[in-house]
């Protein structure tokens, strides 16, 4: 595979013809010159001393159409990206046969480039004070401050030029353009912004209970409710310790069991819904209410077993369990 750089002799080639130049023809020759260039006095601050910079930009005029001392004098390093000078940009448009032709007018408040593609209607761009007032450039420091009508004048003509000859262009920004984009900022030390894991929740009241344990228990010695059940509803609230649900396990083996209503018993009397539900609603204490939930065991269907569930633990919530 060959190494030669080949650069594209494009139409609009801003070369003369027949004229001796050094353009390399290898890798080894780009390195080689690069190199002398980066030594020398005569290219411009942004190629000084750096031979890697030489041969980006003498690779960007190979495909643009410049000789290597055209690409460096042509070619800036703006904010840290390669952009063409605005010079460059009309010569390299205008001598292309794809250009018919490049008309640029100033009233002293907006520039106006008139730009015409062979085959193709004429595009008109305008960059006035207002354009740069909006943008943040109207008394910018520095050629924004100095020479507004030239810097007017230089965005217009990117604009239309870019919009009608980005194929001769190769996409190359244009410096004037680049060099008003705000460079980044140092925002100092990034900070750790990793969410703390949440603190775990306070554990049940332990007055809270010593008052109410009583009650739990007896529902569970009268299988009223499981002692499973029992937990969940409470640690909806607030988490039991090892010691309290313990606890409640021996408060329950003390207690004799009771009968209860089940719906399994043969012969077991008839439960209302209407009436049970009534009675969750209005128990007064912890006691009655467990009492009432017992008799939610008689209550085959699902959808109104439910509802129940919902009211008793409602209520249970409201006494403080």
């Amino acid at each position: 595979m060959s190494n030669a750089l080949a650069p594209q002799q494009a139409t609009g080639s801003l070369r003369p013809a027949g004229q001796f130049d050094l353009s390399p023809q290898t890798f080894e020759q780009a390195m080689s010159f690069s190199k002398m260039l980066a030594d020398s006095d005569l290219v411009p601050k942004d190629f000084k001393g750096k031979p890697g910079n030489c041969m980006i930009a003498m690779q960007w005029g190979s495909e643009l159409g410049l000789k290597p001392l055209q690409a460096l004098s042509n070619i800036a390093v703006v904010n840290g990206r390669a952009a063409l000078w605005g010079d460059a940009v009309i010569a390299l448009v205008r001598g292309s046969p794809v250009c018919e032709y490049v008309k640029e007018t100033d009233d002293g408040h907006t520039a106006t480039c008139r730009a015409k593609r062979k085959g193709e209607a004429e595009h008109v761009v305008t960059f006035s004070m207002d354009d740069a007032k909006q943008a943040g450039l109207a008394g910018k420091q520095g050629p924004w401050s100095q020479y507004p009508k030239r810097m007017r004048q230089m965005r217009a003509r990117a604009f239309a030029l870019r919009d009608v000859f980005p194929d001769v262009l190769r996409g190359m920004p244009i410096a004037e353009e680049v060099q008003d984009i705000p460079t980044e900022r140092h925002m100092g030390q990034a900070t750790d912004v990793t969410p703390e894991p949440p603190a775990e929740p306070a554990a049940y009241p332990q007055a809270d209970f010593d008052k109410n344990m009583p009650a739990w228990a007896k529902a569970i010695a009268a299988g009223k409710k499981s002692m499973d059940a029992v937990i969940s509803t409470v640690e909806a609230k607030a988490p039991l310790t090892e010691e309290q649900k313990a606890a409640l396990a021996d408060e329950v083996k003390k207690l004799e069991p009771q009968d209860v209503v089940s719906k399994t018993t043969t012969g077991a009397p008839p439960v209302d819904a209407a009436t049970l539900e009534k009675r969750l609603r209005e128990a007064p204490d912890l006691d009655q209410l467990y009492e009432a939930a017992g008799l939610m065991d008689a209550i085959t269907d699902t959808e109104i077993r439910a509802d129940l569930d919902q009211v008793f633990n409602e209520r249970l919530h409201e006494l403080g369990g």
